[in-house]
Parts: structure tokens; sequence; C-alpha cells
């Protein structure tokens, strides 16, 4: 089996989770280093090549979240996937401002925690990897032009990294999410490069739409995670995920985040006016938010529900270009509404090729 380059720091002050961990990463050929505490954490940061850090949230004497921010002043580079069996918002949202790669619940979901490393190391690699390429650059003639895409890049990655991490604390709620926001991005980009958006607006719409439900982390888990249907007072606490998204999202000055803050609020608003947090009506809804509108009526038609099963994309298309009652095609931007009949095959290509 090839042998991962680097290794993988496990930090857990429980003896049976760090022999499980270091077994179980050991079989998939990755190199693991085993601490036991924090102090000897930062010791095997100085002495060993490491390339992502697996680190138990609550330990004696030095946290978790202490271990990350020491973590990000050795190398801010190294990704941290935090351990918890006794998660809550706060939590959650303070590790996120200090840099935390994602998370992880304790009884572990093996499949999900292999992902989750995948994912670190790719991550770490894509950003040494560009380090390299901008010393290489920087002996060029080129140098000055170089710069200006190192800046224009920088400003990119910041925009990813940080739907991300925003993304990776949704995830921490409502596990279902992961596939989800990804095709919701795929959705909103075809359409609006069907509408023949300028370039800035497609890409924004397509990174800044994965953040639709990040409000959705500040629901109740009696009702965000429930199974049977909402009451009508349960239906409403869920409506609040508009307005709490939006508030995490607001007064930044990074357009990408901008416009996820416009999505937040208005994706469930609808054409005719029947929509929610603001009844807003036609093109007083912005039309990023008009784009995901579609994309994630779309998606969630496709998928199970409480109240319905997952439809195949004949049904799907069916219901919104003639309605079900619950759904209307006057719910809906009809210009967004046509592009969707134009190019209905890539949603079913879309959602048959993103799946968890």
């Amino acid at each position: 089996m090839e042998v991962i380059d680097g290794h993988i720091l496990v930090v857990d002050d429980d003896a049976s989770i760090r022999t499980y961990l270091s077994s179980l990463l050991r079989r998939r050929g990755y190199q693991a280093v085993v601490c036991e505490n924090a102090d000897s954490a930062v010791a095997a940061l100085q002495e060993n090549q490491v390339s992502l850090v697996l680190t138990d949230i609550r330990m004696p004497e030095t946290s978790g979240i202490a271990l990350l921010e020491e973590i990000r002043r050795i190398d801010p580079d190294i990704p941290v996937i935090l351990m918890t069996g006794y998660a809550d918002f706060e939590m959650a949202i303070e590790a996120v401002n200090k840099g935390a790669f994602s998370f992880m619940t304790k009884p572990f979901n093996q499949e999900y925690l292999l992902t989750s490393l995948k994912r670190g190391l790719e991550s770490y690699r894509l950003i040494q990897a560009e380090k390299s390429y901008t010393v290489t650059l920087e002996n060029t003639v080129m140098r000055k032009t170089r710069e200006l895409e190192d800046a224009a890049m920088m400003a990119n990655r910041l925009s990813l990294e940080i739907v991300q991490r925003l993304s990776a604390v949704a995830e921490f709620r409502d596990s279902y999410t992961a596939a989800h926001i990804s095709r919701i991005g795929f959705y909103s980009k075809v359409i609006a490069e069907s509408m023949n958006m300028y370039k800035d607006f497609i890409e924004a719409v397509s990174v800044a739409s994965a953040l639709h439900d990040i409000g959705k982390i500040g629901i109740p888990d009696n009702v965000l995670l429930k199974k049977s249907s909402l009451t009508d007072e349960e239906r409403e606490v869920m409506k609040g995920h508009t307005v709490i998204g939006h508030t995490i999202l607001s007064g930044s000055s990074h357009p990408t985040l901008l416009m996820a803050s416009s999505i937040a609020l208005n994706h469930h608003e609808r054409w005719d006016g029947s929509g929610y947090p603001g009844g807003m009506k036609g093109k007083e809804i912005p039309i990023e938010a008009r784009i995901v509108k579609l994309a994630d009526e779309y998606d969630a038609l496709r998928n199970v529900r409480s109240y319905k099963p997952s439809f195949d994309h004949r049904e799907a298309y069916r219901i919104l270009t003639e309605g079900d009652g619950r759904t209307l095609p006057g719910h809906f931007d009809p210009e967004v509404l046509d592009v969707f009949v134009s190019i209905a095959p890539r949603f079913d290509e879309i959602f048959s090729t993103n799946q968890d």
C-alpha cells in the first residue's frame, strides 16, 4: 500500500481512542503519530513532518481549541480536525473562527472520518504546491505580472476557504448537507452561464450558493433533525434559518460573502410574493437568490424529505414546470425557469454524479 507523505498527528487523552485511530490510519497507509496531551503534541510538531492534526477538544490542562491556536502560530497551513462528543453551537463557531478545518463527533463514522482526512490532506498539498509555484514565479522575467495573478488567486482562495469552513459547521449539524451544497453550486453555475451572466457573477454565485442554508446551524436539533413532519410552530422556527444565515454573513466587505448573505436571506422568497421572510415579489428579489431558489427546490424534490419521497428527474421537472399544489411555476422567476427547461438534462447529470 502506498504510504502518504507527511504524518497525521492524533491527540486525545483517551488511550483507547488513540489506539483505535492509530491502528485505522496505519491500515489505510497513513503515518500516524499519537499524543495524549497538547504539550506532547506541540513537541511532536517540531520533531515530525506533520500534514494534518486530528485532536480532541476536551482534554485536561490544555484544550483542543487552545492547541488549535498554537498550531496556527507554528504552521497556519496545517489542517486541524477537531473531535468531540460534547459539541455545541458556540464551540463550533469559536473553532471555525480560529481556523479549524472540520469537525468530527464521537463515536466516529469511519467513512466520514476517512473522507475528512483525505480532504484535509489534499488541501495541505495544494497549499504547499501553490507556495512552491509562487517561489518559482518570483524568479521569472514576468514577476510583477505573476504577483498580480497570485493576489487574485489568493483572494479567490480566501473566498473558497471561508465557504469551506462555514460549510463544515453546517455539515457538523446536519450530515445531509454535504453533497447537497455541492450540487447547489453546480446547478447555480449552469443557470448563470445559460443566462449569459458576467464571469465574476458566475464564479461568485457558484461559491456563495453553498452557504444558502448556513443559518440552519442556529436551528434547535429537535426541529432541524426531526424525522416526522414539522408542526406549524416548528415550521416558523425553521424559517428563521434565513435571517440567521444573513446575520452570520452580513457586514463583510468581500463580494462573495455579500452575495452569500443575500442568498441566505432571500432564497425562500417567491416570484409571486408568497415566500419568506420578507414576502418580496418579482425583481425585488435579488437575481442570485432567484437562481438558488430554483436550484434548491429541484434538489429538494430529488431527495427524501419527512413529508415526501424522493422523485426522479422526470417528476421533479414536471412539478417545477406544472406544479403540484405545494410547488408552483409562479414561485420562480420566469426567465430562470425557462433556462432550467432548456438545460434540464444537465441538472439530472449533476444530481447523479454528485452523491454522498
